[in-house]
């Protein structure tokens, strides 16, 4: 395998302060517990980096990640499931590392990062679109 810089590899960033609204608050925040499936699903490969974060503001969505990568567009999903959705978010950093156009493929994506997606944010050298859509 060809390993890319960390500066060229795709990061996911798992909200380990989510949790449910239902969750008592002494219990174990599903948030962490998705984090941690999200590295168990990694295994000893390198091709991505997962990461925490203290709070992705989406906290009326669910447990939150977002995946991003230099140059490209950064996804933020919600609605994810802590014993679902780790292997789901190294899929979907896999198939967004593999485009060319800087966005994560529609085909091929897993359906909870269909279902979940909550924004798509542009590059930060991203100069616009035209003001008329074609």
């Amino acid at each position: 395998m060809t390993t890319k810089s960390a500066a060229d590899r795709t990061t996911v960033l798992v909200c380990i302060t989510c949790r449910t609204p239902t969750d008592p608050d002494d219990t174990p925040r599903k948030g962490l517990a998705l984090a941690d499936a999200t590295r168990i699903a990694l295994g000893d490969e390198i091709d991505v980096d997962v990461k925490h974060v203290r709070c992705l503001g989406n906290c009326n969505r669910g447990l939150s990640a977002a995946i991003r990568r230099d140059n490209a567009w950064t996804y933020v999903f919600g609605h994810l499931d802590a014993t679902r959705d780790g292997p789901t978010l190294i899929a979907g950093a896999r198939l967004f590392a593999s485009s060319t156009d800087g966005l994560m493929p529609w085909r091929g994506r897993p359906d909870p990062l269909k279902k979940g997606l909550i924004a798509r944010v542009p590059p930060i050298d991203f100069d616009g679109e035209p003001a008329e859509l074609t």
